[in-house]
């Protein structure tokens, strides 16, 4: 086989050199079959053996879970042994075989996936994600029945690489973590099953590969780069050895970068940066980085609009958003609105077919045009700041008339909630992400308007540059350390500092050491990033003064060229730390 690369999502960061183990749990289409009237006693009968059988696979898990420590995921299987036993469709897949003469697969087929149907269309998500439960119990039924052996990812007789379609909860209960060299699926997200286990277990993986399965055999050696999201199959001795010495140095980096976690970011001359964490929900593995950052500098809500067929309700959201208020207490959660369009879609809401959809109907636009899409979550933050410091942040603003249409809106969501007598906070802070070149030159006016703004990196980029940053075949184009993009930066920031208002950088850059030791040099006091990058930024900031970060600020800002931007910052770091 020749040399390949496949680019994915990268989810959960490393390098994994291994073979292939093409992971294909039990899955059958069940045609409808019918029985004979005589024989549906003995049908019943064979359907509460089944079940009975598959119930103490289950408990067999959650013991095997909890003697290992692994409480959350015996959690998992314990619900799923429960639903198990579900008195409604245990009657109702008796019913199909007593009544309707229906075969036991049949019966079996029919009620789960009707009642899986059912709960991924439910208002709760706590409900809807019962759905995937089903699908999984309905699965290892068959299996059972059909006399199928499991295919466990408890028992790898060899380290690999696994490479699934996707990964359901219970194929990842009992995962053997010291043989899953790296995982590779077809589907799935940042915030998918299989990407939270990735990140926990700190097990390199790439999502969202489409076709993979048919693409590798079982065996094949590759090398999953989980930093840039590229899998490489069939590597030649040079790939392989380089990227040996690259899982080596990247090893020894995460050790020793893991130890300033915990530190406070102060630069060795006393100043205190603001370190906020950048998260998609509420869960726990999203606010782990709690007891290590000042924050939330994002609060990604689309995500939550993401997870379903119907829209999250206004209690849903409230109940979010008040847990992430009480995990973070006195600190600033800041919590953006609805952000979708672009290259974000979701299921529960049909957006138009545009020509070019980043420039077109998404986030704060589109809920401008669908008023009680917006009101609703507007009303969720309201209710949720009575628990915490929550920010309100608008996405996507291309003028002051945004900014005041907007505020309007919120405006009439607070006389709303006082005619209902509702306990809201009213003086909750609105801000603004600054991602439109047009608002980023009207800074100054800008602060006047608002109480925050955070500088999106990402789309800045994109639109400053006139590059899809989604499309390969321009990817050369998007230069994030363009000379433009410095300067755009420095003047939002120097508006914002002259007005006191808090500014901050929520993109990509971020998170980058090179592009952080810039930022704090033309005056940038607060960031945002994901967990992951936490460490290393301050390493960063514990390793350098200001009057160096000043420095190397200024004699970036005479390069005439991305990549000399780039190569002045990368070299200037090296000695500040």
């Amino acid at each position: 086989m020749c040399l390949m690369k496949y680019k994915g999502n990268p989810v959960s960061p490393g390098i994994g050199l291994g073979n292939v183990y093409l992971y294909k749990p039990f899955n059958m289409e069940v045609a409808e079959a019918t029985i004979t009237k005589d024989s549906t006693e003995a049908a019943v009968q064979q359907y509460l053996d089944l079940r009975d059988k598959a119930h103490e696979e289950l408990i067999a898990i959650k013991e095997e879970l909890l003697l290992t420590g692994n409480n959350d995921k015996a959690c998992i299987v314990d619900a799923q042994a429960s639903m198990l036993l579900d008195v409604m469709m245990n009657s109702e897949v008796e019913k199909l075989i007593r009544d309707s003469l229906f075969s036991l697969e049949s019966a079996v087929e029919k009620t789960y996936s009707k009642y899986a149907d059912i709960f991924s269309k439910a208002k709760s998500q706590q409900i809807r994600e019962r759905a995937t439960d089903l699908k999984d119990l309905k699965t290892r039924l068959h299996r059972i029945w059909f006399g199928v052996e499991e295919q466990s990812l408890a028992s790898l007789e060899k380290e690999a690489i696994i490479v699934a379609h996707d990964l359901f909860p219970s194929d990842t209960a009992r995962l053997d973590r010291s043989k899953v060299l790296a995982i590779v699926t077809e589907i799935g997200g940042s915030t998918s099953h299989s990407a939270i286990i990735a990140r926990s277990y700190e097990i390199p993986a790439i999502l969202g590969i489409d076709g993979i399965m048919k693409k590798l055999t079982d065996g094949e050696p590759v090398i999953v780069d989980a930093i840039e999201g590229v899998l490489h199959t069939s590597p030649e001795k040079s790939t392989y050895d380089h990227y040996t010495k690259v899982l080596l140095s990247y090893l020894e980096q995460a050790r020793e970068i893991k130890q300033y976690l915990d530190v406070e970011p102060v630069t060795q001359d006393g100043t205190r940066i603001e370190v906020n964490l950048n998260i998609g929900s509420e869960k726990p593995e999203e606010l782990s980085g709690s007891p290590y950052t000042d924050g939330v500098g994002l609060f990604r809500t689309e995500f939550m609009y993401m997870e379903g067929s119907t829209l999250p309700t206004e209690e849903e959201q409230y109940l979010a958003y008040r847990k992430v208020a009480l995990e973070f207490g006195k600190r600033p959660v800041i919590i953006r609105t609805l952000d979708i369009g672009g290259d974000k879609q979701i299921e529960s809401f049909k957006l138009p077919k545009e020509e070019n959809p980043f420039l077109g109907l998404r986030a704060l636009r589109l809920c401008f045009g669908n008023p009680s899409l917006f009101q609703t979550q507007i009303r969720a933050v309201l209710r949720a700041a009575c628990h915490g410091n929550l920010w309100l942040m608008l996405p996507m603003v291309g003028s002051l008339d945004d900014i005041r249409k907007a505020k309007e809106m919120i405006e009439e969501v607070k006389k709303d909630l006082d005619k209902e007598g509702v306990e809201y906070v009213a003086n909750i802070p609105v801000g603004i992400m600054i991602e439109i070149p047009a608002i980023a030159l009207i800074a100054e006016l800008v602060s006047e308007e608002v109480d925050f703004a955070s500088i999106g990196t990402n789309d800045l980029c994109q639109y400053l540059t006139a590059v899809d940053r989604l499309n390969p075949a321009v990817s050369e184009y998007y230069q994030s350390y363009h000379p433009a993009m410095l300067r755009l930066i420095k003047h939002i920031v120097s508006a914002f500092s002259a007005a006191g208002k808090s500014i901050s950088v929520c993109g990509e850059l971020g998170g980058e050491p090179a592009a952080v030791a810039l930022l704090i040099g033309i005056g940038l006091r607060k960031l945002s990033m994901g967990m992951s990058s936490i460490p290393k930024i301050k390493k960063l900031i514990t390793g350098l003064t200001i009057e160096k970060a000043e420095a190397l600020a200024e004699k970036a800002m005479t390069c005439k060229t991305a990549n000399e931007v780039e190569q002045c910052l990368k070299e200037g770091i090296k000695n500040l730390i």
